[in-house]
């Protein structure tokens, strides 16, 4: 007789991942406040950019190639951290409070103040550009240590594939968004005044 056990079988990729998003009904109001909150703050910089770009390219403005990047980073970052943070708020709950919760809070802050400077950067790039350098190394910075916190997780109570991915499509999302971002800055923000100039207020 064969002792040896059979390993267990992952679950199904779809089934794993529609577990993971079904935790959300284990959301308290607290829950949702932070949840709202935050994915609602980085969905409105997804609408706001897309709808710039939209109507300026409804309006003939041509922008350079990698300008759409910026969009496309945006809703992958967005899409990928609305299923990530299920988990964080429901089935790694307890995990992240010995500070993974507050490195989340770092990245957050200077992830969304470098984009807001690179914003002011358009009319005040002598005042803004070392503050959005800085805020978006610091972005980086809190992403590489949340990384590593999230490893040591999985290295000590398994791997959840869903999350693992949800993380990866989140880091790479931020990356296109914001390198493409700095080179249309650093290129003069082409197509910027075209569209500006063609906005009825």
């Amino acid at each position: 007789m064969n002792s040896t056990k059979a390993l267990a079988q992952p679950k199904p990729w779809l089934t794993e991942a529609w577990d993971y998003v079904r935790e959300i009904r284990n959301f308290e109001r607290e829950d949702w406040f932070r949840y709202s909150c935050w994915i609602g703050t980085i969905t409105s910089l997804l609408i706001g950019v897309s709808a710039f770009l939209a109507f300026g390219h409804s309006q003939g403005v041509q922008y350079p190639g990698y300008v759409w990047w910026i969009p496309i980073g945006v809703g992958m970052f967005v899409t990928a951290l609305s299923i990530d943070d299920i988990g964080h708020r429901t089935l790694y709950k307890e995990d992240i409070k010995g500070g993974e919760e507050h490195v989340h809070q770092m990245i957050m802050v200077t992830a969304v103040t470098s984009v807001m400077a690179l914003c002011l950067c358009y009319e005040h790039s002598e005042t803004f550009a070392v503050a959005a350098a800085g805020l978006t190394a610091l972005s980086f910075f809190y992403s590489i240590i949340d990384e590593a916190l999230h490893w040591h997780r999985y290295l000590n109570k398994g791997v959840d594939r869903v999350e693992m991915w949800a993380h990866f499509v989140a880091i790479a999302g931020h990356v296109l968004m914001i390198a493409a971002w700095w080179h249309w800055y650093l290129e003069g923000y082409p197509g910027v005044a075209e569209t500006v100039a063609q906005l009825p207020f």
